[in-house]
């Protein structure tokens, strides 16, 4: 991590950032003590890193079927979330 954030860019540190995020929620499934406890921060802190490397990588929505699904709720003046 430290070569990186020194010298990266910030994608090329969130994406460093993801791999040690996957690494640690594999370590709490592996560790069926300590894991659960830590589990949900860092799930939800690897959603949200990977979140943010598809904006600045600029993800195309319109990819997926969910993608279209947004777009099209968004065009029609639509919240993004669909219950």
């Amino acid at each position: 991590m430290s070569t990186v954030t020194t010298s990266g860019s910030r994608l090329e540190q969130l994406k460093n950032l993801s791999k040690v995020l996957a690494k640690q929620i594999d370590d709490c499934n592996n560790d069926m003590i300590i894991g659960p406890k830590y589990l949900p921060q860092l799930s939800k802190q690897y959603r949200e890193t990977i979140k943010e490397i598809e904006e600045i990588e600029g993800v195309d929505r319109e990819d997926d079927e969910i993608g279209e699904i947004l777009s099209a709720r968004k065009a029609d003046g639509k919240p993004d979330a669909v219950r």
